[in-house]
């Protein structure tokens, strides 16, 4: 009786074992490293938000533009997937008119000349479906040799400012920039006008006063909206500082200046980097103004 019940639970016991284990194994399967691993970057660009999302071969001792990845031929910009990239506005690539959504990125290298093709979303694996007529735009770029090799795909953006960028595709020892261009201005002011005209309660008067400044855009009405952001806050050493710099742009030198000496006045009963560092601005202003 003993004997039997010690085989009993013995089995048991090797059946809960077995079943752990086919469970283990259901429940994490083997994960094995993609030889071209995905990547998603995200770049906010002034006012537009840009995602790609692509998957980055390696060199691995190969030659790539011109063997790997043949000249005169559809590439897929990267690997596995077609690349996706998706704008929340409006914006131009080279010169070229793209309406905001996502969109598939395929290239044709050449030697001397790229075309860089924004294609309609297919969801598409490599680029055996692509066909012309789903292009959205086509823009010509100018490929650039690189002193360094670039040994995995790698798109980036760089030269940021609020109305355009460059997106990089760089590969091997070759650079292809492509100048994206975003009519921030166009988009924008209307935006800043209907909120002004509203009747929200808490209006964005210092960023407005901001953006019209740094994109010569009515300095006048800059300055009234600088006006009225301090009438909200009249302590505010920065934002004075900042009005002494419109100031100065609209040739106002003495109200410059007094801006200048007042922001500095508040900034004194600060302490540490924060005051240091508005005391040495608005001195800068005060010499760029003799």
């Amino acid at each position: 009786m003993i004997r039997h019940l010690l085989r009993s639970t013995l089995a048991l016991l090797g059946a809960v074992a077995l079943t752990s284990l086919v469970s283990a194994q259901t429940a994490a399967p083997l994960a094995f490293p993609a030889p071209s691993p995905a990547a998603t970057i995200k770049q906010r660009v002034g006012i537009t938000d840009i995602e790609i999302t692509y998957a980055r071969p390696s060199a691995k001792d190969r030659q790539v533009f011109g063997s790997l990845v043949p000249y005169d031929q559809i590439w897929r910009t990267g690997a596995n997937s077609a690349t996706k990239i998706t704008f929340s506005t409006d914006v131009a690539l080279n010169g070229a008119a793209i309406p905001a959504g996502t969109y598939e990125l395929f290239t044709i290298p050449g030697a001397d000349s790229w075309t860089v093709i924004v294609h309609k979303n297919l969801s598409q694996w490599g680029n055996y479906a692509y066909q012309a007529e789903n292009d959205i735009a086509r823009a010509t770029a100018t490929p650039v040799a690189l002193s360094t090799p670039v040994e995995t795909f790698t798109i980036s953006f760089g030269d940021l400012r609020d109305d355009s960028a460059t997106l990089n595709l760089a590969w091997e020892n070759t650079l292809v920039p492509v100048k994206l261009t975003i009519d921030t201005k166009g988009i924008l002011v209307p935006q800043i006008a209907a909120t002004m005209a509203s009747d929200e309660p808490k209006k964005p008067y210092f960023a407005a006063a901001m953006f019209y400044f740094e994109n010569d855009i009515d300095h006048a009405r800059a300055l009234a909206w600088m006006n009225a952001g301090l009438a909200e806050q009249p302590n505010a050493f920065w934002m004075i500082y900042r009005k002494g710099l419109l100031l100065a742009k609209m040739g106002d030198k003495d109200g410059a200046r007094a801006a200048a000496h007042a922001s500095m006045e508040l900034a004194q009963k600060r302490e540490g980097a924060l005051r240091d560092e508005y005391l040495r601005l608005n001195q800068a202003l005060i010499a760029s103004l003799d």
